[in-house]
Order: C-alpha cells, then sequence, then structure tokens
C-alpha cells in the first residue's frame, strides 16, 4: 500500500459519502490513469432505477467516456467495498491495470471473500488487486449508515395511526391515472418520517427534465396533460405531491407548512434522485391558478432557485388541467386534512 493508494482510497470514500446522503448504500470508486483522475462513481441503483448502477460500473463508464475506449489499459481503480462478481467482470473486460479496494464483502465479494474472479488463469487478461487499503474507515462509512437505517426502521415500527395523516386509498379510486410510476419516499432528514409521494414519467436519461410544481389550490392531478405531452417529446417529468397535499401525508402542524421548508426537502429528494449532471432541470409552475407564495415575488420556485441556482437550467409557466370538484376533494376527507390549505391559501394571490 502506497501513498498513492491512500490518496485515490480516500478520494473514493468522498464518493462513498455523497451515496449515503443520497440513502444509497455507501459505495464509493475512482479511476485513475497515469495519477490522473478520469473517472469517479457512487453507488445509485435505488433512484436510477437501475442494478447496475454500482459505483464502480458508473466510474468505468465514465472512465471510457474520457478516454473514448472501451478499453481502460493502464488504469487503476480503487473502490471502498470488494466488487461484486458484476463489477469484477466488467473491470476484467475493460482490462484495467490494478484494482485496489478498502473493506471485503463476506456476502457478495467476488475478489476473494465469496469467490475470486482475478484469479482464473484461463482467463485472457490478468489485474493485480490489492485490498485493504484504509478498510476501517471504509467500513465505518458502511456501518454508519447501516446502523442509522436500523434506527429509522425502529422509529417506524410504532407510526402515527396511517389514516391520521395519509388520505385512505379510496378516495383517490375513480381519478384518472398519471402517466409514469408512482413512489412514495418517508426517509429524507427534512421530511422526519412524513411519507412524500410523487410520480416520475419519461426516459431515466433524458436530456430535460421538467419539476412540476403544483399550485396551492391543487396536487399533482393538474399535470398530467402537460406530461402526457412531454413524455411524447421524449422528456422526463418529476410531479411530486407536497406535503400537506395530494397523496402526500398531511400534518396538521402549521410549522410544516412554510416555503423554506417545502424547498429544503425537495432538494434532498432531488439530491435521492440522483440526476445527472448532463440532464437540463427546468421548473415549472401552473400558468393559471394560484401559486405557493408566501409574498408577491416569494413563491416556492423562488426559493429553490436562491437555494441552489446551479441545480436548474431555466424556469417556465405551463398551462394545466382544470381539476374536477371529485379530484380538487379527493385529498382531503375531513378537515383534520386540510391544513396546508389553511395555511396557504390566505397568503396567495391569483
Amino acid at each position: 500500500m502506497s501513498d498513492s493508494d491512500v490518496h485515490w482510497m480516500r478520494a473514493a470514500l468522498t464518493q462513498a459519502q455523497t451515496a449515503a446522503q443520497a440513502g444509497e448504500v455507501p459505495v464509493g470508486a475512482v479511476v485513475v490513469r497515469d495519477g490522473k483522475l478520469i473517472g469517479v462513481g457512487q453507488n445509485a441503483p435505488v433512484h436510477s432505477h437501475d442494478p447496475s448502477a454500482h459505483a464502480e460500473i458508473v466510474a468505468l463508464r465514465q472512465a471510457a467516456q474520457h478516454l473514448g475506449n472501451y478499453r481502460l489499459e493502464g488504469c487503476e481503480l480503487f473502490v471502498t467495498l470488494e466488487p461484486c462478481a458484476m463489477c469484477a467482470g466488467a473491470m476484467l473486460h475493460a482490462r484495467l491495470k490494478r484494482v485496489v479496494f478498502g473493506v471485503a464483502d463476506p456476502k457478495t465479494g467476488a475478489v476473494g471473500s465469496v469467490l475470486n474472479l482475478f484469479a482464473q488463469p484461463l482467463l485472457n487478461h490478468q489485474t493485480q488487486v490489492l485490498g485493504g487499503v484504509l478498510a476501517e474507515e471504509c467500513a465505518t462509512v458502511l456501518q454508519a449508515f447501516f446502523r442509522q437505517q436500523r434506527a429509522q426502521k425502529s422509529h417506524s415500527a410504532s407510526p402515527v395511526r396511517e389514516d391520521a395523516l395519509r388520505t385512505p386509498a379510496q378516495r383517490f379510486e375513480g381519478l384518472p391515472d398519471l402517466p409514469g410510476t408512482a413512489f412514495e419516499v418517508a426517509d429524507l432528514p427534512s421530511l422526519a418520517g412524513l411519507r412524500l409521494h410523487y410520480v416520475d414519467a419519461g426516459p431515466v436519461d433524458a436530456a430535460r427534465v421538467y419539476l412540476c410544481l403544483h399550485s396551492a389550490q391543487a396536487w399533482s392531478q393538474q399535470w398530467r396533460s402537460f406530461m402526457t405531452q412531454q413524455i411524447r417529446l421524449g422528456r422526463r417529468v418529476l410531479a411530486p405531491d407536497l406535503i400537506g397535499f395530494g397523496q402526500s401525508d398531511k400534518p396538521k402542524k402549521s410549522s410544516f407548512h412554510k416555503l423554506d421548508w417545502h424547498a429544503a426537502a425537495l432538494l434532498e429528494w432531488l439530491e435521492r434522485l440522483n440526476l445527472s449532471p448532463l440532464q437540463q432541470l427546468v421548473l415549472v409552475e401552473p400558468q393559471e391558478g394560484t401559486a405557493i407564495r408566501q409574498s408577491d415575488t416569494d413563491t416556492l420556485a423562488s426559493q429553490l432557485i436562491n437555494l441552489a441556482p446551479e441545480r436548474f437550467a431555466g424556469r417556465q409557466s405551463q398551462p394545466t388541467d382544470a381539476l374536477s370538484p371529485q379530484a380538487l376533494q379527493a385529498p382531503y376527507p375531513d378537515a383534520g386534512h386540510r391544513a396546508a390549505l389553511r395555511a396557504w391559501m390566505p397568503q396567495t394571490k391569483p
């Protein structure tokens, strides 16, 4: 183990910590050639919906694009966790010069723990392997992540009665489905266990991604036609229901319903989605209706752009669908579910 090995493993650890912040198992990887960094990767299979999106694969892809060649001869890969069989196979196909990993993986490790693909003499390429570099630090990052996961599961073992926060699913029966796939996320720090519902439609790797913010009088249903149009154009559309609206949880405390809190939760959610830097993210607001705002100029879209201007490539207004009385009332079976409406409506203007 050289000083250079330690240096590049620390770079991989930085990627692992970023993965942990996004809610992914914290594994990070970097690819180096002639002492220069040419590829980085962090675990992203959960939120990219891609079983191959391990840190090593992501880093290999980036390095190959950098070199303009799928053969990565003369390159070294550093990864915080012993590679699995899939990643080891990709490394061998790429003809890496050397692979260095941190902590061993006794469950799926393919560099000696379960099997050793690199020790097969019949393969037409041999890659050098070194394990155990900063193993303790790599293990600590993983252990902290899984400890937090266990704590969250323990906390949710005795949840608040579901009907106290969540609109019964029957209320939404008979309404048109939004195009795309519905998801729920509840483990973001800002959410404090509340469930955020959103719909993700269109190609995951689309060059343009629209983030649609619903009005204070409606919810994601109002974007149905816009989403359909954009999918046909090969674009991706994200339509969340803010906490207190639509199919998301509806806390009864007014403190939840503030612009800065909603903006922070949405930014954490975007981090979790792990969009590519090459994807253009555009904020979309309703052209007609009542935007969520605290003043004439202080809107949720403005908050998002002020907090993270580098994240957004643009901002625009689009016409939305007029919701039926059934769709408008569906999320709110009783007065207790209307806290967000009470919080926002007095502060909004058409």
